[in-house]
Order: structure tokens, then sequence, then C-alpha cells
């Protein structure tokens, strides 16, 4: 969705490098089709908390020939790129953590927009991001579906800030059962500083919101998984609403996407849960005469009867023989 073919990316909390190694896999077909050398146009900046995880993410850079500066350290009380300008900021910040050292950081020059809650560091997460975006900076991250309507220790009033402020573009409702490392229910937030950006439309004022809770497939009994078709239905909603060239004409499409006004936003106290805005889905036009209809559903509820009552005998036989 966010296109990091050149610039600055930044992932402050980069794990073992799985942002920045899929950075460069999206960007190489590119490459071979404009026969050059891979990656010259993106420097790439992370930093990782845990010692064991951030020695990882080193060696799983230079197994892949990927050039970038990975320091270790705590990135709300360490930061180790204190004046860096990002273009692109990927993030996969841990959820919900109460842990982080708020109480020690209440005076911080990064939480423009509000002070974030000690017992929760999402909206710490989140102005951390933009603190680093340069001026025509845009970020993707995942956060807890929470952060798209809390109201608790000042949240809501961080978000509105946020709103307000221009820099919320769009957000994206994810189904659940997407991360093996946890059962909470995410989203997708991405935020943009210049957004009467002259590559695009002008999109101050509106926001998109792309429910997508439907889409994907079950690929075991505890895991979904976004299709190919899936991810390129919402990132080419994304390009064709911010008016990417040959991205098409957007359209709001009930039950999946809606590009709200901020008077929208508002008078829903400005949460940000697609659901609230994308409405329900167009169900096709039901031409089927009614007697025909209620023919076809009681011979089927027949049928169920039926199959419903051998299956039963068939426990019953089951239980008799093992003397019950």
């Amino acid at each position: 969705m966010l296109e990091p073919y050149q610039g600055r990316v930044y992932d402050p909390c980069c794990g073992s490098g799985g942002m920045f190694v899929q950075s460069v896999e999206f960007i190489r077909p590119r490459d071979r089709q404009r026969q050059r050398r891979p990656r010259r146009d993106i420097s790439i900046y992370g930093q990782e908390s845990n010692y064991t995880t951030w020695r990882l993410a080193k060696m799983n850079l230079a197994i892949r020939g990927i050039e970038g500066k990975i320091e270790q350290g705590d990135t709300f009380h360490n930061d180790r790129f204190p004046d860096l300008k990002a273009d692109f900021i990927l993030a996969n910040p841990p959820f919900n953590v109460s842990d982080w050292g708020g109480e020690r950081l209440r005076e911080d020059k990064r939480w423009k927009y509000g002070v974030p809650p000690v017992g929760n560091a999402n909206f710490a997460w989140v102005q951390h991001i933009v603190h680093h975006l340069s001026p025509t900076g845009v970020a993707g991250f995942v956060l807890a579906n929470g952060s798209m309507s809390s109201n608790q220790s000042g949240e809501g009033e961080i978000r509105k800030q946020l709103i307000e402020a221009g820099l919320v573009d769009c957000m994206v409702a994810l189904p659940g059962q997407l991360f093996y490392s946890t059962q909470i229910p995410a989203c997708l937030w991405f935020l943009a500083r210049d957004r009467k950006n002259g590559k695009f439309r002008d999109r101050r004022g509106e926001v998109l919101f792309i429910d997508a809770r439907k889409l994907g497939r079950m690929v075991d009994r505890t895991h979904r998984e976004l299709t190919d078709e899936d991810i390129a239905r919402i990132a080419n909603t994304y390009h064709a609403w911010r008016g990417e060239k040959d991205a098409g004409k957007y359209e709001d499409v009930p039950g999946f996407c809606k590009s709200a006004t901020l008077d929208e936003i508002r008078k829903h106290g400005h949460v940000l849960t697609p659901g609230r805005y994308v409405g329900a889905e167009a169900k096709d036009e039901d031409d089927e005469p009614f007697e025909q209809k209620m023919q076809r559903l009681v011979a089927q509820l027949r049928e169920q009867q039926a199959e419903a009552a051998k299956l039963d005998a068939a426990i019953a036989a089951n239980l008799k023989e093992l003397g019950f």
C-alpha cells in the first residue's frame, strides 16, 4: 500500500527485520524490470530492544545482502535515531504493552498530541512514529483494534488530536486469526504528513475506511491468511482513493470501503472503526417467487431433518454397543 521504492525506511521495533526483508522483496521486481542493482534507492533504519532478536535482525539482513543501520536499545528511553525523519515507517509494535516505563516520560517532546497512558504503550508508538515522519512521510503499522475506539486514560483525546491534525489517511480492519503470535484482533493505521501532496489528489478532510474482516481463508483450524487477491483488492482501493496514476476511479463499496469526511468522523466521536462507516454489504435482489422459495426451503429442511435422524440413530447404536 505504501510502495517504499526509494527514501529512508524506518522500523522502530524491527524484531528480526521482517519488514525490511519484505520491503526489499517488494522492490526487487521493479529493479529487475529496470535492469539495475537492487535497493540502491532506499536506506534502512531499525531499532530493537531485545539483544538476541537484534542480533537475529542483523544476521537476517546480512544473509540477504541488505545494508542497513540496525541499532539495539529501548526505543522509548534510548532512541538511537533522535534526528531521523523517515519517508516510510513500517512497524508491527507489540500490542497493549503496560510496562513500557511511561511514568518516566511524562514530559517527552514526542507527545505532541497528548501524553500516552502509563498502562498502555499503543499511542506512545503512534506518536513516536509521527515524530519521526519527514514532511512528506507516510507510515503504516499494525495495532490492536482497541486503538480505534478506546477512550480510556486519554487515548480518545490523543486519537482526536491526530485526526484533527489531518494525519490519519486510512484505516483497515483486519480479519481475526491472522497472527500466530497473538489472538488479539488487529487493524492497520496509515498516516501521512502531507495529504495535499502534488503526486496524488488532495485528501485533506477525508479518511478512507476499509473493512477487510470478511476477507481471507482459513489455512488450518487456527490461522487465517489473506490471499493475493485480497491484498490486491485492499491495496488497489487505497491507491485509487489517493488518486494515483493508472489506479482507476475510486468508489465507495457498501460493506467494504468508505471515504468519510471529517464531519462524519466527528459525529462518531472520533472513533476510527471501519464498520461504523462502510455500512452493510449490498445484497443481490431476490426475485424468486415466495411460493417457489418456500417449497425449495421446506424440501431442503426435510432433507436435513432426515439426515439428522440418520445421524441420531447411528449415534444411539454406537452408544448401545458401548453399553450405554
